[in-house]
């Protein structure tokens, strides 16, 4: 397991502290789960099960057959 020092004024120490004692948490373990906030790679399941949740939009093949709205020019690549 790793350890790190953080240097911090006595305001930023004291909004931590504060932070951490309204969690139930030690100050390390805050940083610990802020720093997991952080950094994660994977959607929330609360977000990953809204994929999908927006049925009556209309997929992009459809807005393109339409034909009501003409298509833009695009830039050369």
């Amino acid at each position: 397991m790793s350890q790190i020092t953080l240097y911090l004024d006595d305001e930023t120490a004291a909004r931590m502290k504060a932070a951490a004692e309204a969690e139930g948490l030690s100050q390390s373990k805050w940083v610990v789960k802020l720093i997991h906030q952080r950094t994660t790679t994977e959607w929330p399941p609360s977000v990953a099960s809204l994929a999908g949740a927006w049925g009556d939009l209309p997929d992009p093949e459809s807005v393109l057959e339409d034909g009501d709205v003409p298509d833009v020019q695009r830039e050369s690549l």
